[in-house]
């Protein structure tokens, strides 16, 4: 089968050559795209006369049945045919004879595949967009079922201030939120037309991009021939929210592998999503939220990838641009594997609530209460930091806690301590006294709760599964 290109170049390709700079291997995934667009020009070359009606009808039904024979896995791949274009170009040329050339007119390989590209990736980000909400709807569930659960909240690790689970969770509904948001920038960007560029220059046509525009549902056309045949900045754009995105759900995996330590037992990881040891036969191992943390690696290799492939090339398209659907589909399959992952773990994670409430007596989790209790009574609140940290000092090198220390003791460190201070001390109602919005009180987490309902019913609308 003769190649595309060949009537440049004479002699045969040795086999290893062939190997080495084929694609199929990993751009047949693109064939819907690559048809879906052939379809889109082949009619807007019979609008401006380049096709008659029968080539027209010729080619689209050509088109259909080498869809077909690829669906049902009847057309092998090769890489004596290179990449998933050519592959298409020969099968129609078998079905129709010579007019299957003519689909070609007026387009180059360079611009083609930008344009098949675009098509998957919006397809799927519609996906993921459309995981992720489901995460989101899971995590407000939880949320809200767990509003008044109290638990340690940590900074460095260290047991900080009581809070709500339920302001844990939430802050993971904004942090993933924040990467809807990003991937939504990113889909409007990659939304635009490239086909009819050529190979750099534009062509000799009088093409109806608005027409192809339209016949494929893109947003708007592409400016400048020269930017769009090398353009891969919506490539590296997605990479790089998928690695934000991977950053938050490797952080709330860390955080749920600690909670689910024997140390912490504040969760308990359902056996659907844990694994067992080899030799130890008492081991329950959180191996999906591990892998969530590892996999967050490779998120990150596969942007570095791109943006080392583009940093150096020159203007206009180079084969070093075939080495950006790699990384690509690795990020969309491992993005895709992981969020259903996460999203069962937490659906299906029991809560204990008195162990959380336990712990929350442990660490002196009330001590700035106690520093606002003497700043109310008119001490500054440095001062009161310093009396407070020298109190936390001395009970626990004693074993004591804010709650069995003597009205007494309290005033060994100031005067202005009174049995009220108790109420100060009691971190059930810690919580309750943080009144700011967006803390941990009450009030603030059903704020939270209301926000975060209305961001999910404005998604319900913007965000669905892309299909052709």
């Amino acid at each position: 089968m003769k190649k595309l290109w060949e009537g440049r170049l004479s002699g045969e390709k040795d086999k290893a050559i062939e190997e080495f700079n084929a694609s199929i291997h990993f751009d047949k995934r693109l064939y819907r795209e690559d048809i879906l667009g052939s379809r889109a020009h082949a009619k807007m070359l019979a609008k401006i006369g380049v096709l008659t009606d029968k080539e027209y009808r010729d080619i689209d039904a050509g088109l259909t049945a080498v869809e077909g024979a690829i669906e049902k896995g009847e057309l092998p791949f090769t890489a004596e045919h290179e990449d998933i274009h050519t592959h298409i170009e020969n099968a129609l040329r078998e079905r129709i004879g010579d007019t299957a050339g003519k689909l070609h007119t007026a387009r180059s390989r360079n611009d083609q595949v930008n344009v098949d590209i675009r098509l998957y990736l919006k397809r799927e980000t519609n996906e993921i967009l459309y995981e992720l909400l489901s995460l989101e709807r899971a995590l407000h569930s939880i949320a809200a079922a767990h509003a008044d659960t109290l638990m340690p909240g940590y900074t460095h690790l260290q047991p900080a201030q009581p809070i709500s689970l339920a302001h844990l969770i939430l802050a993971y509904f904004f942090m993933l939120s924040r990467d809807i948001g990003r991937l939504q920038d990113c889909l409007a960007r990659m939304d635009i037309l490239t086909l009819g560029s050529g190979a750099l220059a534009g062509l000799n046509y009088p093409l109806e991009r608005e027409m192809t525009r339209s016949e494929l549902g893109f947003a708007r056309v592409s400016e400048n021939a020269l930017d769009a045949v090398s353009d891969r900045d919506f490539i590296i754009e997605f990479l790089a929210d998928t690695a934000i995105l991977f950053t938050h759900l490797s952080r709330i995996a860390e955080d749920f592998i600690i909670f689910n330590s024997n140390e912490y037992r504040f969760i308990e990881l359902s056996d659907s999503y844990a694994t067992g040891s080899s030799i130890m036969p008492n081991k329950k191992n959180p191996d999906m939220l591990e892998l969530t943390r590892g996999k967050t690696g490779r998120i990150f290799g596969d942007l570095i990838t791109m943006l080392t492939v583009m940093k150096g090339l020159p203007s206009a398209y180079n084969k070093d641009l075939q080495e950006d659907k790699e990384a690509l589909f690795d990020a969309i399959d491992t993005t895709l594997a992981v969020l259903p992952m996460v999203r069962g773990t937490l659906e299906t994670a029991t809560f204990n609530k008195e162990r959380m409430r336990e712990a929350c007596d442990q660490g002196f989790l009330s001590a700035v209460d106690i520093a606002d209790y003497l700043t109310a009574k008119g001490i500054p609140f440095r001062d009161a930091h310093n009396i407070v940290g020298r109190m936390v000092r001395d009970a626990a090198e004693k074993g004591k806690t804010f709650a069995s220390l003597t009205i007494a003791e309290y005033r060994t460190y100031s005067d202005r301590f009174d049995n009220d201070v108790y109420k100060a001390a009691d971190v059930s109602q810690a919580r309750v006294r943080k009144i700011s919005s967006g803390g941990t009180g009450p009030e603030s987490i059903r704020t939270q709760l209301v926000q975060a309902e209305a961001l999910l019913n404005r998604w319900k609308s913007e965000v669905r599964t892309a299909s052709y």
